[in-house]
């Protein structure tokens, strides 16, 4: 890890601990020149703030419910982080406790998934105990409600991220918007709460329908027109962050609430938003090595980088786009998550020599050594990763071989099993190319029989799932006699879109 990484780590104990504890999440950690509380009595906006560029997306509302936002986050009943009487998350900072939007709003996400699973009524009740803080200490002003941090915060990575509370960010007004209008749809809430949650997403909602032209605001357009909903909005035009997972999560709470509401001006700023993010992908790209945290500092972050592959399927699922599946495909490509497990791979080294490495974190070569071979032989490693400046490697864990890496080369060098998979929804479109055979597999395990296919001119396919299977991508097949088998992608023409 770098530097630079580690600080941003330091920065995210100290500043952000309550929402990154829990796994995918941003920072959130907000505020411009904003006076505090208000009583503002101004008319709920009921119009785009302003033009700003869109794509033409659509939300998607036949999305399959495991693919819906913040299903797959969980919270367990007992919970490391303090909590006051009310059973709500708190965050530590400055030696005292405070409210925090961001990790009160994940967190009640969290339990509402919990509830869906199990079916326990503790996660459900703990859920709208958030939602329900968070509406309790709403800040009223531009018709619309803002979510306040009542902290003071200095980004230490970030220059000029310098704020005063109470904060504002886009990252947990678009983020409420899944909160309550997920409530207000749940059949588990009595009616007269599940009013109550929607108004609360309603209110919500009208934050990001008024401009910058004074604050509070969270949404603005750059100087292409694009939208943005800022996590790190700063009074100064285009002198904001512009941090690509903030922005992202609150795309996801446009689709809940666009799929509560049926609101059209909620699906315009999913366009928008779309938008804005498949323009900016070759920014937050950082082709080879980690993406970039922002668009404004440019900084590689490894935290951050699985939270983009992981947003941008997301999105496809939701827009039903396949972009945005091709733009998470680049960043597994460029760092694939590099864990094994806790239990490890296995990898095989082919009979012949092989060059094992030892590496500085910046990619530099520390040493060297010669394995020679004899027969194949079995290793067991840790980590499947990216060295900055080089390929894919494997760290070894057993005998004289351990903690020395070997580069992955199929098939002398083969990890065995199924990893780094990415689902896809709709399927997208393959091309077994006339008179190339191709071997494909009934299953990952690829135990049972192959088959040898081979078409007289190139053919269309569809797939639903790619993965690094046995040692070299492959991807699942959804149509015709092929269907479940899995077939390696570099056989087929896989165009990415465009």
């Amino acid at each position: 890890m770098s530097a630079i990484d580690a600080d941003r780590r330091r920065f995210l104990r100290t500043a952000g601990a309550a929402a990154a504890a829990a796994g995918l999440s941003g920072g959130g950690f907000v505020v411009g020149r904003m006076s505090g509380t208000t009583t503002e009595a101004a008319e709920t906006p009921t119009a785009l703030p302003f033009a700003f560029r869109t794509g033409g997306y659509r939300a998607a509302l036949d999305v399959p419910d495991g693919m819906q936002p913040w299903r797959k986050r969980t919270a367990e009943r007992t919970d490391s982080a303090p909590h006051d009487a009310s059973d709500v998350r708190m965050f530590r900072a400055h030696g005292r406790l405070y409210d925090h939007p961001v990790g009160q709003i994940q967190y009640g996400l969290e339990n509402l998934a919990s509830h869906r699973q199990t079916g326990d009524s503790y996660f459900l009740r703990r859920a709208r105990a958030q939602a329900d803080r968070v509406i309790q200490r709403r800040h009223q002003a531009r018709g619309a409600w803002f979510f306040p941090y009542p902290f003071d915060f200095r980004h230490d990575v970030h220059e000029g991220v310098a704020y005063r509370a109470p904060w504002y960010s886009g990252m947990a007004q678009g983020e409420a918007l899944s909160l309550f209008s997920q409530l207000a749809r749940y059949a588990g809430v009595p009616s007269a709460d599940r009013a109550r949650y929607r108004a609360a997403a309603d209110k919500a909602f009208a934050s990001l329908l008024v401009g910058n032209d004074k604050g509070p605001w969270v949404v603005a357009q750059d100087e292409r027109d694009h939208l943005w909903i800022h996590e790190y909005p700063i009074d100064a035009p285009g002198t904001s962050d512009h941090t690509y997972n903030g922005f992202m999560f609150a795309a996801l709470g446009l689709w809940d609430y666009y799929a509560m509401s049926r609101n059209p001006l909620a699906e315009q700023l999913f366009d928008g938003s779309l938008t804005t993010l498949h323009a900016y992908f070759p920014d937050l790209r950082n082709p080879g090595w980690l993406s970039h945290y922002c668009r404004t500092h440019e900084i590689p972050t490894v935290h951050y980088h699985p939270v983009h592959i992981d947003l941008l399927l997301q999105l496809s699922w939701l827009s039903g786009s396949e972009r945005f599946a091709a733009h998470a495909d680049l960043l597994i490509d460029d760092y694939p998550p590099p864990s094994l497990g806790a239990s490890g791979g296995r990898v095989t080294l082919q009979h012949g020599t092989h060059t094992l490495f030892r590496f500085t974190e910046e990619g530099a070569v520390t040493a060297t050594r010669r394995l020679g071979l004899r027969r194949p032989r079995q290793f067991t490693a840790s980590r499947r990763t990216r060295i900055q400046g080089r390929g894919i490697h494997c760290l070894l864990a057993d005998g004289p071989e351990a903690e020395w890496y070997v580069a992955e080369r199929f098939p002398a060098v083969r990890l065995h099993g199924e990893w780094c998979g990415a689902d896809y929804r709709p399927a997208r479109r393959a091309v077994f190319k006339a008179g190339v055979s191709v071997i494909c597999h009934a299953s990952p395990t690829m135990k049972a029989a192959p088959r040898t296919v081979t078409y007289p001119k190139d053919t269309p396919v569809y797939y639903n799932r790619r993965a690094l299977v046995e040692g070299r991508y492959m991807i699942r097949l959804t149509d015709g006699p092929l269907a479940g088998w899995w077939a390696p992608s570099a056989q087929l023409l896989t165009p990415g879109a465009p």
